[in-house]
């Protein structure tokens, strides 16, 4: 008797998604934190907040560096050095997030939204000059995918009208303006160490103080309005309120983690820069033929690889490489909406011109996948898919 088997159906193949962000895993991270487990001190200011701190300061143009626990946390801060208040306004760009926005607003101050240049999307500089008026306070800059922005200009602007400039570097970390590191141009800058920047805790920030004459009220401020960072130093015997301030202070444990990734910058940069410098290369043909814009990186720029976007030729691309990515596994997102136009944007802010530019590149712009740990493989595939893509006609 012949006996017959079913045989049993092929199976499927199952491929993993291309993902759009990931935290890099140096390796050290849990060893670090186990140094700070079993250590006494598990709260802010340690030995791996210092040792973060420099770490920073020697990436950073040797600005004091106080980390905090977000850089939202960090833009608030230099509101309150700034002493901004009722009546004060703080020009700022529409396509940003909404912490350089909130920082001013949490204040009583008013953001002023203007413009950004549709080459870089950074600051438009005269509509920056053209925004000015007697109650403007200072500029915040934010360097967006980690290309400088027209810093010399803005730093002339705001020096002849006697304006603080804050540099917004959430993105910036190894960029470079003419050989000098962003972060080192305003009165303040402000890092980011969230789980979707380069080097990160999970969350995390810092405040850079590049004046000095600021320094030592910084870190009255970040730490409740005490001095306690000079009593921990020996300098005075007992510390009591001194000023304005809240709890600024990351743990030991985000910064023993941030440790482990500053220790491995270089590594993590060139990882994403081979993904950045193929997208750009290779994704150049297709985006000529389709009218796709590429970024721009302007002569004198160092970038640092934060991100790769393309803006399609319409908000209907937008949408439709988006989709399309996605039917590949591939994750694909847009990025900042309009401040200007937002409902709190437009009950907290003042747009003294419409921001045409930002509401247009608001529309048409993706991102792509951008991590240190994306393959080899899996840079294929998004070249494969995004280039398989054909916009509206």
């Amino acid at each position: 008797m012949t006996v017959r088997t079913r045989r049993a159906p092929a199976a499927t193949r199952v491929v993993a998604p291309v993902r759009f962000t990931a935290p890099y895993r140096t390796g050290r991270e849990q060893e670090l934190l186990a140094q700070v487990l079993a250590s006494p001190m598990w709260h802010g200011d340690g030995v791996h907040t210092r040792t973060a701190e420099a770490l920073l300061r020697e990436r950073l143009g040797g600005g004091s560096v106080h980390l905090t626990p977000s850089c939202t946390h960090a833009l608030e801060l230099a509101a309150v050095l700034l002493d901004l208040g009722p009546g004060d306004e703080v020009v700022c760009p529409s396509f940003t997030f909404t912490s350089t926005a909130t920082a001013i607003a949490i204040r009583g101050a008013t953001p002023v939204f203007v413009d950004v240049r549709p080459d870089t999307l950074n600051l438009d500089v005269d509509a920056v000059a053209d925004a000015l008026t007697e109650r403007t306070r200072a500029v915040f800059v934010v360097h967006y995918g980690g290309v400088a922005a027209d810093v010399e200009r803005l730093r002339a602007l705001c020096d002849a009208r006697g304006l603080a400039l804050v540099e917004d570097n959430a993105h910036g970390l190894g960029g470079a303006w003419r050989g000098r590191p962003l972060g080192s141009f305003g009165t303040f800058a402000t890092q980011s160490f969230h789980d979707t920047k380069n080097v990160t805790s999970g969350e995390g920030g810092a405040l850079v103080v590049n004046d000095p004459a600021l320094r030592a009220r910084a870190e009255v401020v970040r730490e409740k309005g005490t001095d306690r960072s000079r009593f921990l130093r020996g300098e005075v015997d007992k510390y009591t309120w001194q000023d304005q301030g809240s709890s600024y202070l990351p743990s030991e444990l985000q910064a023993a983690v941030l440790v482990a990734q500053l220790e491995a910058f270089d590594e993590i940069q060139a990882r994403r820069h081979r993904v950045w410098d193929r997208y750009a290369a290779e994704l150049a043909p297709w985006a000529a033929a389709h009218g796709v814009q590429q970024m721009v990186v302007p002569d004198g720029a160092e970038h640092p690889a934060h991100l790769y976007y393309l803006l399609m030729p319409s908000a209907a691309d937008q949408a439709g490489i988006i989709h399309h990515l996605g039917t590949q596994e591939v994750s694909a997102v847009f990025h900042y909406q309009p401040l200007d136009s937002s409902p709190g944007g437009r009950r907290l802010g003042r747009t003294p011109r419409p921001c045409t530019v930002t509401a247009d590149v608001a529309a048409r712009l993706v991102r792509l996948p951008l991590h240190a740990g994306l393959t080899t493989p899996e840079v294929d595939r998004v070249v494969s898919a995004v280039t398989a893509y054909r916009p509206v006609a």
